[in-house]
């Protein structure tokens, strides 16, 4: 087999996670080509995602809900409920640190899971859940914590690619709502992706009309992947 071949598969289909009356199917990278990390960051590129060791994009039968979106980070300007969102976090410490485990990321975690996803299937997480869908040993993932004093309040699990920072998931304290950490998340990748060089920062899948994904559209300008081209919202 030549080298710089690399295998896709269809998954089967399975429940959709966005629409309780559709079944999904994804196209997923061979999990064991040691290509892998090399191609990676073009995947990003072309609309792909990565959960755990997996890299993979919607290909669902008579579906195209999920389009793939960036946020082009020079052209990027806050509107005035995300300026709010960073004043009212200005003290909250922000750090970048390797993707690990440890007993405070993982408490967090499934505090997360049970407050915002009961019964979905992940609220009753075991700390290898906690590695297995958050990073690999290829992946270039790195947490970006938020404190507020020494209280961990938020983990961004993003990785750093040439391409931009690719916002892969984010889980906060459930308790701190009026603080809007999910927001401030993103407006933190986004200064960071800033002062990194870093072209853009990919936010996954945009929903139009959805009620836990079209927030997205609410960073602008931004850029959606249609029949293979980025193109603004």
């Amino acid at each position: 087999m030549r080298s710089d071949v690399v295998r896709l598969f269809q998954t089967l289909p399975h429940p959709c996670g966005y629409y309780a009356s559709r079944t999904a199917q994804n196209i997923v990278i061979d999990p064991s080509a040691p290509q892998l990390p090399q191609i990676y960051d073009i995947a990003v590129q072309r609309g792909y995602r990565r959960a755990g060791g997996h890299v993979y994009h919607p290909q669902c039968n008579g579906c195209r809900a999920c389009v793939a979106c960036r946020v082009p980070v020079e052209r990027f300007r806050p509107d005035r409920s995300q300026r709010r969102c960073l004043a009212r976090n200005a003290d909250l410490g922000v750090r970048v640190t390797p993707a690990n485990y440890t007993d405070e990321y993982f408490a967090l975690y499934r505090r997360y899971l049970r407050a915002r996803h009961p019964d979905g299937g992940m609220d009753d997480a075991r700390p290898e859940d906690f590695a297995r869908f958050l990073y690999t040993g290829w992946s270039p993932t790195r947490f970006i914590e938020v404190r507020e004093r020494d209280r961990l309040v938020g983990i961004a699990v993003t990785d750093f690619c040439a391409a931009g920072l690719s916002a892969v998931y984010t889980f906060f304290d459930p308790d701190s709502d009026a603080r809007s950490l999910g927001t401030f998340a993103i407006l933190t990748q986004l200064r960071i992706a800033r002062a990194e060089a870093l072209p853009h920062v990919y936010l996954g899948f945009w929903i139009e009309g959805h009620p836990k994904m079209d927030y997205k559209s609410r960073y602008r300008p931004l850029e959606v992947l249609r029949e293979g081209i980025w193109t603004d919202l």
